[in-house]
């Protein structure tokens, strides 16, 4: 028999341990890996690897990818060309390198992988961009591709490591050293200042040996040197001279349609890339925007006094 106005009774402790372990998994799905679709490849070319919740990674479409054209890029055509060839043996699907990019900075070396890139989408070429940190996703992020109809480019800008770096490991493994063979449908690009990718210490050297008249270096020297010869291929970017930065600078002012003053353009140029105390491609780009900037600026405005 039921008594009118009766609380209900207080849950007995099974019920309450189920409420709090409900409870508990709520917020345990927040760290947990989600498996995440794979985008649409045939509607989209660039990507970049993306870590969530720092627990899962997936990969995100690239909404609006850099389309700079390699008839852009000037003083550099002999490093264009190797890269160009070896991108058009890994989309013909004959064997090619992986390719190390090593050099000064802003002398183009991400520039010609973007271009190189863009080149090839057409073909089927899709790229993947990777930040140092995430490297050690490697793995995953080539069994998902692995068995899709197209080729992809890894691309790793700016690589460089510190001992002990998680990536470091990971990325040598990829490239030759894993137990498991990477699929013939990936290859990794990479730039860096560095041509060894850590940094070189005075005391390493103290580890040589000399046999006779042979060198032989220790071990620290060998395992940091290791890393960059698996890449098959190696392209030296190098500072350009003063006429290359002129003919970059000028070549940019065009593109945004200003002639350059024959007057003023080579005195601002130089003044310009003196301040920045480099004449890299990338010094060019910046004066080249600052230069047509302001000849459209005094255009509109004599327009207007009309």
């Amino acid at each position: 028999m039921t008594v009118r106005g009766a609380k209900n009774p207080a849950p007995s402790g099974v019920e309450s341990l189920i409420d709090r372990a409900g409870q508990l998994l709520d917020r345990l799905e927040r760290y947990l890996p989600v498996e995440v679709p794979l985008p649409d490849f045939a509607h989209a070319v660039a990507f970049r690897w993306r870590r969530r919740g720092g627990v899962s990674g997936a990969l995100v479409t690239v909404a609006h990818p850099h389309r700079i054209a390699l008839s852009d890029l000037r003083g550099i055509e002999a490093q264009v060309a190797l890269i160009d060839a070896n991108t058009r043996q890994f989309v013909a699907g004959t064997p090619a390198n992986n390719v190390l990019l090593t050099g000064a900075r802003g002398t183009g070396k991400s520039s010609v992988v973007k271009a190189v890139f863009n080149k090839y989408t057409a073909s089927g070429l899709r790229l993947i961009e990777v930040e140092k940190h995430d490297l050690v996703d490697l793995p995953d992020i080539v069994e998902r591709v692995a068995d899709l109809p197209y080729r992809f480019i890894v691309f790793c800008d700016d690589l460089s490591f510190d001992a002990e770096e998680p990536g470091y490991k990971a990325l040598k493994a990829i490239l030759d050293g894993s137990i498991a063979v990477t699929s013939d449908n990936l290859l990794v690009y990479a730039t860096s200042n560095r041509r060894h990718l850590m940094p070189e210490f005075m005391k390493e050297n103290l580890e040589t040996a000399y046999v006779g008249d042979e060198i032989h270096p220790g071990e620290t020297v060998e395992e940091k040197v290791s890393l960059s010869e698996r890449f098959g291929l190696w392209v030296s970017f190098h500072p350009f001279d003063q006429d290359h930065y002129l003919a970059i600078a000028r070549h940019w002012v065009g593109h945004f349609g200003v002639p350059a003053d024959a007057g003023d353009f080579d005195r601002e140029a130089l003044q310009w890339a003196l301040a920045r105390g480099s004449r890299s491609g990338r010094v060019a780009w910046h004066f080249a925007r600052d230069y047509a900037g302001r000849a459209m600026l005094a255009a509109q405005r004599a327009k207007r006094r009309r």
